[in-house]
């Protein structure tokens, strides 16, 4: 062992000691905390290469301290951020009684053809809008939105059940209970509905 090795280790040896020495006599684990594994060394010293001499001791876990969360606190954090992820959500800006409007896509849960407009399916209410349901299909594709019918797009996020039909169609029901016919010329979109598909078989293929 070079005298630079040993004057090294000799100076990492006083530091952790000292810094034992003023640890919080409260709170004897506080070193310790925070590290999953520490390194220790054989008698015969550490030699680079020579993993044989070098094993880790695990920490011991009952020593971190111990948080309890009841379901309230868990119920507070999940409409917070839910909160949040609504301030964060893309927004769709359109004219309607000659203002312009801005809403969270989030909360749109579907939007149908009406005619020569579409019809923006928000709760409490409902936007008409000049434009082509095929026009609203691709702009809001990338946000999340698939056509399920000619004449209606549904927000993936906002669909809670799909169920098949013997005619080889879907019903499918978006919270709050409204429900909604996919055809089977659009079917195959119902495969975006999920990234995680578990205990059944992925719908249509």
């Amino acid at each position: 062992m070079s005298a630079r090795t040993s004057v090294d280790q000799r100076l990492a040896g006083e530091t952790f000691v000292e810094q034992a020495a003023h640890a919080d006599a409260d709170d004897p684990a506080g070193l310790l905390r925070g590290a999953a594994m520490f390194p220790t060394q054989s008698r015969r010293g550490y030699i680079p290469g020579a993993t044989e001499h070098q094993f880790f001791e695990a920490a011991d876990t009952s020593l971190l301290p111990v948080i309890p969360v009841d379901a309230a606190s868990l119920m507070l954090v999940s409409r917070q951020l839910e909160s949040i992820a609504k301030r964060q959500a893309p927004r769709i800006a359109f004219k309607t009684k000659g203002s312009i409007l801005l809403l969270n896509l989030f909360d749109i849960f579907a939007v149908q053809a009406e005619g020569n407009y579409v019809s923006l399916q928000h709760r409490p209410h409902r936007y008409l809008v000049h434009e082509s349901l095929s026009s609203m299909a691709e702009k809001l594709k990338p946000y999340g939105f698939i056509r399920i019918h000619r004449s209606v797009v549904v927000n993936v996020s906002a669909v809670e059940e799909v169920q098949p039909l013997p005619t080889g169609e879907y019903r499918l029901r978006v919270r709050g209970g409204k429900e909604y016919l996919v055809t089977r010329t659009y079917k195959h979109n119902l495969r975006d509905l999920a990234q995680l598909w578990v205990g059944t078989d992925r719908l249509c293929g």
